[in-house]
């Protein structure tokens, strides 16, 4: 944040202050609004703070939404929805500056969040070489390129807008989206996702949530789960609007929203929201920003990679063999886009459905040939249960029928009746390949250079390290997993 930032920040928050104050949006006065170091803003108790006090109130009309922008007839003339329509909005209530009604709302606001996106392409390829999000950041770029061609030029061309063309560019298209990735708020099935005034000030905090966003009524219509998805986090994924209204054609449901306290906050403490449980990747990825020891970090291993090396060891006819049984036995990765994986989960454990590709995989020609013989048996009609599946056939395949392989009803369970040589070998190969991708730099160097590095003004170097560093302390806490095989077989020596 230069001079010049600094000090025009408490600046505009005064201008946001009369601009709620003029809006009807309703602040508690032991809530204080505070510019950070970084340029952004965020919100402090300076009174006690106890669960069910209300502390906002916003009333809909105050939000920026496809449906109260000056641009609402052009939108849905272009039948545009979901996240694309409010991007259009966020954009054009911009090109207008002083003229709109949110003017000084999103002065507030940064011209773009700080997520990979935005980078320079050379910075976020090599910053994210090797991370969940290497290739996930290209692709953005590229669905991007093609929704501004097919969407924002041809609207631009129709002259449904009065505006600087400059205004709709596409690098102003990247940089809205970022605000409305990162600070969109699910209001209700008339204005769909919206700019939620106040309410985006809250900075996340994993698992120390105190503000629930919540509008009655809409939460009276849903399931806790949806409620959670769609509040709690900023929504961007719906692609259309649905038309709530009742039957003299106006809007319903024009209750103000709130935001809520569901856990004390003390005195001088900061007020957290939470965007959901995510990993890094994700919060760098929508937010641009991570967390130190984030519980919900993941690694994922892809299916080609799994490929690739049973290629290595055996052949190319036995890794489509194998590979094929395991889907005919009712098994898949997790699938996102073109891709299949398996996720490592952060305490280094693997995804049941990768023990046992590895297990067939793994297993001796006569015991594999067994296995094709009872496949269809082992399936049958019906609804697939991966865990009473995998005692099926390792039964199936077993020569030493102990008391091992009876009474398995659980996970833990069954993996550490997965937990042999040639799968821990595997897993440690997988590892490996999988490291390799980060580079030359070992974990070690990665470390040193994140404790000596400055969060505000080496950003993306900062938060792609502690991506870097979270996923590669995931691999090193799966070869540990992969390595007591060892151990636990000289136990039972012992």
């Amino acid at each position: 944040m230069d001079a010049a930032a600094a000090a025009a920040a408490p600046r505009r928050l005064r201008a946001f202050k009369r601009w709620m104050r003029a809006h009807g949006v309703v602040c508690s006065d032991a809530l204080r609004l505070d510019a950070s170091e970084a340029g952004g803003v965020h919100v402090r108790a300076v009174a006690p703070l106890r669960e069910g006090d209300l502390v906002t109130t916003i009333p809909r009309h105050a939000c920026l939404t496809p449906r109260t922008t000056g641009a609402a007839g052009a939108i849905e003339a272009a039948e545009l929805g979901g996240s694309l329509a409010l991007v259009v909005a966020v954009m054009y209530e911009r090109a207008c500056g002083a003229d709109s009604p949110w003017d000084a709302y999103l002065r507030l606001l940064p011209d773009h969040e700080s997520v990979p996106l935005v980078w320079p392409a050379d910075e976020a390829e090599r910053l994210l070489a090797g991370t969940e999000l290497d290739k996930i950041v290209k692709q953005d770029r590229e669905f991007l390129c093609e929704d501004w061609k097919e969407c924002i030029e041809p609207l631009m061309s129709s002259g449904e807008l009065d505006v600087d063309p400059d205004d709709f560019s596409l690098e102003k298209y990247f940089s809205a989206k970022t605000l409305v990735s990162s600070r969109s708020f699910q209001i209700d099935s008339y204005h769909g996702s919206g700019m939620v005034p106040l309410a985006d000030l809250f900075n996340h905090k994993t698992d120390g949530e105190h503000v629930h966003f919540t509008s009655e009524l809409d939460a009276a219509d849903s399931n806790s789960e949806d409620d959670d998805d769609q509040s709690d986090a900023s929504a961007d994924d719906q692609s259309t609007i649905e038309n709530s209204t009742n039957s003299s054609g106006t809007r319903v449901n024009d209750e103000d929203l709130e935001m809520i306290i569901v856990r004390d906050v003390n005195e001088g403490e900061e007020v957290y929201n939470t965007y959901g449980t995510m990993g890094n990747a994700a919060l760098l990825h929508r937010y641009g920003f991570t967390e130190l020891d984030n519980p919900y970090d993941i690694v994922n291993i892809d299916l080609a990679l799994v490929t690739k090396w049973c290629t290595s060891v055996f052949s190319s006819r036995h890794a489509r063999a194998r590979v094929s049984l395991w889907r005919n036995l009712g098994y898949s990765g997790c699938t996102s886009q073109d891709a299949e994986y398996f996720e490592i989960s952060y305490d280094g454990e693997p995804q049941l459905e990768l023990l046992i590709l590895l297990y067939i995989i793994t297993l001796k020609p006569d015991v594999y040939d067994k296995l094709i013989c009872v496949a269809h048996d082992l399936t049958g009609n019906e609804e697939h249960d991966s865990i009473s599946s995998v005692v099926k056939f390792v039964k199936a395949t077993s020569s030493n029928q102990n008391s091992e392989l009876n009474g398995l009803e659980k996970l833990p369970v069954v993996k550490k009746l997965l937990h042999s040589e040639n799968i821990c070998s595997a897993l440690l190969s997988l590892a490996d390949m999988r490291e390799s991708l980060y580079g030359s730099n070992t974990l070690e160097d990665d470390e040193k250079r994140l404790r000596t590095c400055y969060c505000v003004s080496e950003r993306e170097l900062y938060h792609s390290l502690v991506l870097r560093v979270s996923e590669r302390s995931i691999l090193h806490r799966l070869r540990k997993y992969a390595s007591s095989w060892s151990k636990t077989k000289k136990r039972k020596h012992t």
